[in-house]
This record gives C-alpha cells, sequence and structure tokens, in this order.
C-alpha cells in the first residue's frame, strides 16, 4: 500500500473485490475507492464531467503500467465518451473513447474496487454498436446502481 492513497475513513466494500484486503480489512489503495465511488455515482446520475474529473484526479496517483493506472484512465475515457454523447451527439467522438476505453480495460480484474468490470466492457462493446445503448446504461458498484449524493458533488467541486 502506498501511504499517499491511504485513507482508514474509506468504508468497507459489500463484497470482496480485488483491492481489498480483507484479512487486514483495508482498501490497498483508499483513495482510489474513495474517487471511484464518487466517479461511478456521479456517472450514473448523467455528472459525466463531474465523473471524469473524479477519476482523472486520482489517475495521477499512479504510475504508467499499474492496473489502478489502467483502470482509471479507462474510466476516465468512458466519462469523456458518455459527456460527448449526451452533451454534442458527438457520436464518433464517443466511439473513439470507448475503444480506448476498452484498450485501458483489457487486463483490469472483472470486479476492480468494486466496478463490474466485466459488465463494463460489455456495455462499451455494445454502445460501439448501438450508440444509444447507453442511454440507460449505469456502472454497477458493489452489485448496485448507486446515483449521485450531494457529498459526490462536493467531493467533485473540491477537485478544481
Amino acid at each position: 500500500m502506498d501511504e499517499h492513497t491511504a485513507d482508514p475513513s474509506v468504508a468497507p466494500p459489500l463484497g470482496n473485490p480485488t483491492g481489498w484486503r480483507r484479512e487486514r480489512r483495508v482498501w490497498e489503495h483508499a483513495t482510489l475507492r474513495r474517487a471511484t465511488a464518487h466517479g461511478v455515482r456521479l456517472y450514473n446520475a448523467g455528472a459525466y464531467h463531474a465523473s471524469h474529473d473524479c477519476f482523472e484526479d486520482e489517475w495521477y496517483n499512479y504510475g504508467r503500467g499499474t492496473t489502478e493506472s489502467a483502470f482509471l484512465h479507462g474510466m476516465v475515457q468512458i466519462a469523456a465518451g458518455a459527456y460527448k454523447h449526451h452533451d454534442f451527439g458527438d457520436d464518433a467522438g464517443m466511439a473513439s473513447l470507448f475503444h480506448t476505453a476498452l484498450g485501458y480495460l483489457a487486463d483490469v480484474p472483472a470486479d476492480f474496487y468494486g466496478v463490474d468490470v466485466a459488465g463494463v466492457r460489455a456495455a462499451l462493446r455494445e454502445a460501439l454498436d448501438d450508440p444509444s445503448a447507453i442511454e440507460s446504461w449505469r456502472i454497477a458498484l458493489d452489485g448496485e446502481l448507486p446515483t449521485a449524493r450531494e457529498a459526490d458533488l462536493a467531493y467533485a467541486d473540491a477537485l478544481d
């Protein structure tokens, strides 16, 4: 664990995803879990730009070639692609970003930090065939489809 990514206030998951150290009851990188939870909830609420910011800010904590960096970079691409689709009607831009995201997420474990990465990859492939597929798509976290709360917006706002 890197001390700069430790935070004992980050709650445990509902299950035992990759990144959770059950035997020690601690996240390997708690700040990654915190950013991921905020980013997923904001994405699911349609706040794609704020979601992007959550993932991007945490991404800078990890070196190139790490699974954490690949995961966060992929999630940044997803949020940016959804933003292009929803806010600008730019499906070509969305497709380019989703292709890139699939590359980053290719070797990320299916349950990384509580995110259903396997489901994310499947949704991205579906959206590449039919961009309207992301209209109702939500990202699962700990087996649920959480949506944003005031704390999520405050977290994203504090990143500026």
